[in-house]
């Protein structure tokens, strides 16, 4: 065997061992087998300390280089948890450590070395190490332990006990020029803690800013204007005289990597925003602790980015360069640099902030308590409601296997069926106690949107069995009667009036609440200005009632024609004109009453003035006073449009800012988005051909129906009913799909997930995006779906291949080392490959050293169907079936024909030890100490039945050709030292037998 092939490598100049890799060399030359039992192994690194192994140690194999990894005050063996192997094998085993500590004091005061014993002690019993000594002299620090991890002082020990190497060897410079002119201590200042002379970096500071004050005192000061500006953050601030003096100084030494983010948690737990500060706080220097934070710019101040920077202001994210500006973490955590996200344009700063995204707000009450009845509501009841609608399918082929795609079909006439499903859903919703108030006003809004979608887009304006029958009269105005049931059908050409007629119903139960809200705030002896009040929600009965029991019955007729024909609008205007043109004056009459006649005459901005009434309100006063009663519905709406355009009517805000001001709603500008109905008013008006892609992404946004830019648990529902009646077509709304199916995954609902993704439009130019997105979510769910057997049934009846989800457990139990397992998963997945990979370098050697011989000859027999697509199939698996095959012939009485004769056996078993040999070139460093054992217990046992078998009527040539062969297999040095004395014996004999 090559003696340098087994020795352990160590190539770190630092590191050393003992013996030295040239001792183990030798002794392994002369002592075949010394490194599998090397005693008391030591593994060092200068001027750091040692590790010696107690007992004996086998090091053969071992790269040292990655395995032992030595830091300031601490070590570490086996950086990587999933390479270390069980305790008491390998390097995982009992040990004596030896640490070398940088002390910031080496007197022989009783006081502070008894202090420090007690503290290492104190350590070593919180890290499972048994305290042994401590030197203070020279800080030599020995513990014992069991086994490994990391060992050693943590960050904050070690300001208590070491100091930073910096201050450990100072140059004679820095030591010479300690203290300044005025006494301060340079040594705590910047430039001592870098390594360089505080007189050189004062004298690069008047070059750099010649237009400061000379006479500053702290060096550190000068150099950074901003008090604020931390050591680390001067670090990064370079230039060709700073490289220059950086050349010309003492060499630096070298320092410990550490950390430039101190993280710093906000006082309450419940408080959405942590910050990362730049911390300026030296470790190990026994500097007073100031508290750090940051400093904070506006942004009309220069930086780097702008023309000016001769100040050198820079924020977080060009302080870490390029390769940080935004990160995700788990659970919803946002890390970014600048201005928090709840307080934009607040221009440069040195904070990271550090900010919780709530993915899950819908499923939270006002406590913030997650609730599953919710996560019921909000998710799997409104999909199983879509799930129960008929659809039709289109089958793809994604990596041979087919998978079907979902759409949803359906027709306006069942629209208002589906509608009143969700309104039923969301209506139990409202029935859970404790939701915050914002929450409730947003479920109230969607009951709106599910009502306006049914007026709009059903297949008549409203079911022939509501609440309201709506007939017109000889001028073409919409009256509302009272109930009764008609079953008659509607004549074709009489739909668009009755679509108007119901839109006009639902604005005014949409503005009720607002118009009982401002009454209740008005004094009721101002009976004129509630009259008015009840006319921008077209409440005419209630209008009508009041003016009547005032005694104003005038007025009360003519509240009853408000909104009539336009005769009667031309004679109130009429009327007004006349008395402005015989010199009327109005100051005798009330101003409420003329906002009243003008109201009726049409003019509702004249009567809407010095009120605040919505958008909806206002639409309102559009369609009921001011256009012809026969006016088509998109008409009015395009009349809106146009109007808000031209900025002469109220925006149609969201609902959380026209319901507001909420807690929760974030910052709107004019005309920065718009609500949902809106929207969806926009869309029936323009029609199939005429909805622009852009509409569709707006009227699909999160803002526009929710504050919550993450919550998409209802409009994804919305778009997929008006696709699926055909209000529009769209394929370019995968941010829809995809944010929705991420917050599905952030509540643990993979499989409903998968089904949204089904659902997604089939594109030509990526035709296996949905493969692509189901795989990456079984794999990174694995976890989630995998727990639960009615996620996984319910996936499988999606028509997801199986196999996909038997690779994603396959990786996920290769990952955590289950091997077993995922070579389990990997051939149900057929993925043969890593199947037989794992199964040779990890699963088969442990199976066949504890004798389980059935359970190997099944998994091989299962992949020898498909060895033609396995690589290396004759020396990996297929050398276990074929030493099966081999050994039973040899045992055997009757063997085969061709393994008849001994000469046959022995030729049989050197094709096989050559292919073990091979096996071990082919598959390298991947096969485990056990696989190599399972290979030479092989040979073993073949050798053992060849030399049974020579043994027996052979001729002494034919033995020690089996000699020859046997010396070839890749067994332990102490069987082939035992074949080969075997074989100097029969040769001895060969040679006295013609003699004798």
């Amino acid at each position: 065997m090559d003696i340098e092939a087994s020795l352990p490598s160590l190539h770190s100049p630092s590191y050393y061992t003992e013996p030295s890799l040239d001792e183990l060399a030798k002794i392994e030359a002369i002592d075949s087998g010394y490194c599998s039992r090397v005693p008391n192994f030591v593994v060092g690194k200068v001027g750091y300390g040692c590790v010696k192994f107690l007992s004996n140690t086998d090091i053969r194999w071992i790269n040292l280089d990655k395995i032992v990894k030595f830091d300031h005050n601490s070590v570490t063996v086996y950086v990587d948890e999933a390479d270390k192997p069980p305790v008491g094998h390998g390097l995982n085993k009992a040990a004596e450590v030896t640490l070398i500590l940088r002390l910031r004091s080496k007197s022989s005061d009783y006081l502070e070395s008894n202090r420090l014993l007690n503290k290492l002690g104190r350590i070593c019993l919180k890290q499972g190490a048994k305290f042994v000594s401590f030197e203070p002299s020279n800080g030599e620090w020995k513990f014992m332990v069991e086994h490994f991890s990391r060992f050693g002082l943590d960050d904050d020990e070690e300001e208590d006990v070491v100091m930073d190497d910096a201050a450990v060897q100072p140059s004679s410079e820095v030591k010479d020029s300690q203290l300044s002119s005025n006494g301060l201590e340079l040594s705590r200042s910047l430039p001592a803690h870098l390594g360089l002379d505080p007189a050189k970096v004062q004298e690069m500071r008047m070059l750099l800013f010649p237009g400061e004050d000379d006479n500053d005192d702290d060096t550190e000061q000068n150099l950074f204007p901003d008090k604020r500006f931390t050591s680390r953050e001067a670090m990064k601030v370079d230039s060709p005289i700073t490289r220059k003096f950086h050349n010309k100084a003492t060499p630096i030494p070298k320092r410990a990597p550490q950390a430039l983010l101190e993280y710093h948690t906000s006082s309450s737990e419940l408080s959405p925003l942590n910050n990362i500060l730049l911390s300026g706080q030296s470790k190990g220097l026994a500097a007073k602790r100031a508290k750090i934070e940051g400093f904070k710019l506006e942004g009309k101040y220069s930086s780097p980015v702008g023309v000016k920077y001769s100040n050198c202001v820079v924020d977080a994210a060009l302080f870490m360069g390029r390769s940080f500006r935004v990160g995700w973490g788990p659970n919803g955590v946002l890390v970014h640099s600048g201005s928090p996200v709840r307080n934009p344009n607040s221009g440069l700063s040195s904070i990271v902030n550090v900010e919780k995204v709530a993915v899950d707000r819908a499923v939270r009450d006002e406590k913030n308590k997650f609730r599953e009845d919710l996560v019921d509501l909000c998710f799997s009841s409104p999909l199983f409601l879509h799930k129960s609608l008929d659809r039709e399918y289109n089958e793809i082929e994604a990596d041979s296997f087919g998978l079907k795609l979902q759409k949803v079909v359906t027709n306006r006439s069942m629209l208002l069926e589906i509608c009143r499903a969700y309104i039923e859903i969301i209506e139990k919703q409202l029935e859970v106690d404790e939701l915050s108030t914002s929450y409730r006003v947003l479920l109230m809004h969607q009951v709106t949107v599910w009502e306006l979608i049914k007026v709009l887009f059903s297949e008549r304006g409203r079911n022939g069995n509501g609440p309201l029958n709506i007939t017109y009269n000889e001028d073409g105005e919409d009256m509302m009667l009272d109930k009764k049931d008609s079953s008659s059908d509607i004549d074709f050409e009489s739909y668009p009036l009755v679509r108007r007629a119901d839109f006009s119903y639902w604005l005014q139960e949409s503005v009720c609440h607002k118009i009982q809200g401002d009454i209740s705030c008005l004094n009721e002896s101002n009976y004129l200005e509630n009259i008015l009040l009840l006319l921008t929600g077209r409440q005419l009965d209630e209008a009508v009632e009041m003016a009547s029991s005032k005694g104003d019955v005038r007025l009360a007729i003519l509240l009853s024609q408000a909104g009539g024909s336009m005769i009667n609008r031309a004679d109130v205007a009429q009327q007004l004109d006349l008395w402005r043109t015989n010199g009327l004056d109005f100051s005798f009459i009330e101003k409420e009453r003329l906002k009243l006649y003008e109201l009726l005459a049409g003019n509702i901005q004249i009567a809407a003035q010095d009120h605040s009434i919505d958008w909806k309100r206002y639409l309102g006063l559009l369609m009921w006073y001011h256009l012809p009663p026969d006016t088509s519905l998109s008409v009015i709406i395009h009349t809106y449009q146009q109007l808000v355009s031209e900025r002469k009517v109220p925006y149609p805000v969201p609902v959380y800012i026209d319901e507001g001001p909420l807690d929760e709603a974030p910052e709107w500008n004019s005309g920065d988005r718009f609500d949902i109905l809106y929207y969806l008013m926009l869309l029936h008006a323009n029609g199939e051909e005429n909805s622009s892609s852009s509409l569709l992404k707006t009227l699909f946004s999160a803002y526009s129906s929710s504050y919550d830019p993450l919550d998409y648990h209802m409009i994804w529902h919305q778009r997929s009913i008006l696709e699926a009646i055909g209000a529009f077509s769209s394929s370019d709304l995968h941010v829809l799909d995809m944010s929705f199916v991420y917050q599905l995954l952030c509540v643990g609902q993979c499989h409903w997930a998968i089904y949204v993704v089904l659902h997604m439009p089939y594109l030509e130019d990526f035709p296996c995006i949905q493969a692509n997105i189901i795989k990456e979510i079984l794999l990174q769910y694995c976890e989630s779906w995998s727990r639960e057997e009615k996620q996984r049934q319910f996936i499988e009846e999606l028509g997801v291949p199986t196999a996909w989800m038997h690779e994603a457990l396959a990786i996920y139990f290769q990952y955590y080392g289950d091997q077993s397992k995922a070579l389990e998963h990997f051939i149900e997945s057929a993925n043969w490959q890593k199947a037989h990979s794992i199964f040779v370098t990890s699963a088969a050697p442990p199976l066949f050293l504890a004798l389980k011989h059935s359970e190997i000859w099944r998994i091989t027999s299962s992949m020898e169907e498909h060895k033609s697509e396995i690589a290396d199939w004759d020396v990996g698996a297929g050398i276990y079936i074929d030493f099966y095959i081999l050994r039973s012939s040899f045992q055997e009485e009757n063997a085969m024909s061709d393994l008849g004769k001994l000469e046959s056996k022995n030729e049989v078993c050197k094709n096989f030890f050559s292919r073990l040999n091979d096996s071990l070139l082919v598959w390298g460093s991947r096969l485990t100490v056990e696989a190599r054992a399972a290979y030479s217990k092989m040979a073993e046992e073949l050798c053992a039945l060849l030399m049974s078998t020579s043994g027996e009527k052979s001729t002494p040539e034919v033995q020690m050709s089996s000699f020859d062969t046997m010396l070839t297999a890749p067994i332990p040095e102490e069987h082939r030292a035992g074949y080969l004395q075997e074989a100097v014996s029969v040769f001895t004999y060969l040679l006295t037998e013609p003699a004798s």
